[in-house]
């Protein structure tokens, strides 16, 4: 029994050898590598557009982004991780605007890592368990690309936003500030999703108002659920 031992790892040592003769060895940098996207990542659209995922769910065993819908647009289009768009990663699944303010990406990729929660900046995460409908006077952060996270409190649902595109309605009005650029900043109570950024007035030295797309609505639309 050892002698066979031996020769059977004989065998395997010149087998391996033939194999390296032949086709080398894989290197680290040629490893499968894996795209993250989480809430609070910048996708970049065929259109030219770059919006940032509010978070990621799921849907009979298949994952998507969902994001502010003025600025995806209604189209269908494919998405990218990269401002040069070469790494594709999903294309739009449906979108509302205006009345609603969304936009769905669903993921094609096999190559993509795509966690539950959101990013905070600095290598801090917040995790994401479900999702909660709001309600007036609940906790409320954001977190904006422009000026990261900010709290405030809800003080009305069902507000409406006149633009010039029409009226959007159903939207969460609070008391947490953006600037410019914010838009699309998950906001979040605790570990559930409640909405992303869709619009604002003032600022976060003054004080703002901002306003948010539910995120329950869209979920519920699409049969989705946060994770």
């Amino acid at each position: 029994m050892r002698r066979l031992h031996t020769c059977l790892a004989m065998l395997t040592t010149a087998v391996t050898a033939v194999v390296t003769l032949f086709f080398g060895t894989v290197s680290s940098a040629t490893a499968l590598q894996l795209t993250t996207i989480r809430g609070g990542t910048m996708l970049y659209a065929a259109t030219g557009a770059r919006c940032v995922v509010g978070f990621n769910a799921t849907g009979n065993g298949v994952f998507y982004g969902v994001m502010v819908g003025h600025c995806s647009g209604t189209h269908t289009t494919t998405w990218y991780a990269d401002a040069a768009r070469t790494v594709q990663v999903g294309v739009t699944a449906g979108a509302s605007y205006p009345i609603d303010d969304y936009g769905v990406v669903r993921y094609t990729s096999n190559t993509l890592n795509l966690p539950g929660g959101i990013a905070l900046g600095g290598g801090v995460y917040q995790d994401i368990t479900g999702v909660a409908s709001p309600a007036i006077g609940q906790s409320l952060c954001h977190v904006g690309r422009t000026s990261g996270v900010h709290c405030g409190r809800v003080t009305a649902v069902n507000a409406t936003v006149n633009y010039a595109e029409g009226a959007v309605h159903g939207l969460i009005r609070s008391t947490t500030c953006s600037e410019p650029g914010d838009t699309g900043a998950p906001a979040y109570s605790g570990t559930l999703a409640v909405g992303f950024l869709v619009g604002a007035t003032g600022n976060c030295t003054s004080g703002g108002i901002s306003y948010h797309q539910p995120v329950a609505e869209v979920m519920a639309h699409f049969g989705l659920t946060a994770y």
